[in-house]
């Protein structure tokens, strides 16, 4: 019988290291083409993704066809069966919705828990060189910038808008996850909302901060994709500093990014 390799659990693949290499990775983040990226970099034996309510163009499971293509087992759990964003609630709760051939070569079927995955032994080959993941929409101040995943925010996006691909979801839970610094309004995509509305909870988090956020529906926009998000993105939900701004569900995500900037240009004109 092959030895069992390790599980790691994190509530993001943005938030675990070298200790992943040949590893099955746990993470609470979707299962799109940019998380995938990122396993396939730390050489993972194998990750469990949350499918996040799979939603437009099948992009909250598209990142298993990528890790495929490398040769590395991937799955992903439920968004109705565990939290996004939450590695050890997808280990407890999470249930097999998706997989990929590697996988499903190994045992993991739909409805499995994932076990089956600790028999992987190959760490995949080495992915292509760093997708472009950041991409600046409108220099003019205040700027809008469109970040693949919102662990890209950093302190040179502070008082501007972010435009995500990643998912609503706070990090274990944690209200200090909602953002790493004070941008002026966000979005996000809702991951399918999910179990315990687990794809939204950034927005109360960013309202304690003053920061308008919203979410954009899964099937309206690419998870993952910032670009989408911006382009083809439908408001599902806001928080109330959004809302205080005259934005409302149902709302293209373009028609959020001017009315914040124009908020702020009127506020600019007043100071």
């Amino acid at each position: 019988m092959p030895a069992l390799s390790q599980i790691l659990t994190a509530d993001s693949i943005t938030r675990i290291g070298p200790e992943a290499a040949g590893a099955v990775v746990v993470n609470g983040s979707h299962g799109g083409i940019y998380a995938a990226y990122l396993a396939a970099k730390l050489r993972v034996g194998a990750a469990i993704f949350n499918d996040a309510g799979v939603g437009r163009d099948n992009a909250g499971i598209a990142g298993l066809d990528y890790l495929e293509a490398l040769g590395v087992p991937a799955a992903a759990v439920g968004h109705n069966s565990a939290r996004i964003g939450d590695g050890s609630d997808m280990m407890a709760r999470g249930v097999i919705t998706h997989a990929n051939r590697a996988a499903t070569a190994l045992g993991c079927r739909r409805g499995d828990a994932g076990a089956a995955l600790q028999t992987a032994a190959s760490r995949g080959r080495e992915p292509p060189p760093a997708l472009e993941a950041a991409f600046l929409l409108v220099p003019e101040a205040p700027a809008v910038w469109a970040l693949d995943s919102a662990s890209l925010v950093s302190a040179a996006h502070a008082g501007t808008i972010v435009v995500t691909g990643s998912h609503g979801g706070l990090l274990g839970g944690r209200p200090d996850t909602a953002l790493k610094y004070d941008v002026l309004a966000a979005l996000f995509n809702d991951a399918g909302v999910g179990i315990d509305e687990a794809g939204v909870t950034r927005l109360p988090a960013l309202d304690a901060r003053g920061i308008a956020a919203g979410t954009v529906a899964a099937a309206s926009a690419r998870i993952g994709d910032a670009r989408s998000t911006y382009e083809d993105g439908v408001l599902s939900r806001i928080n109330a500093r959004a809302a205080a701004l005259g934005i409302d569900p149902g709302m293209a995500a373009r028609e959020f990014v001017t009315i914040a900037r124009r908020a702020a240009a009127e506020r600019r004109s007043l100071a």
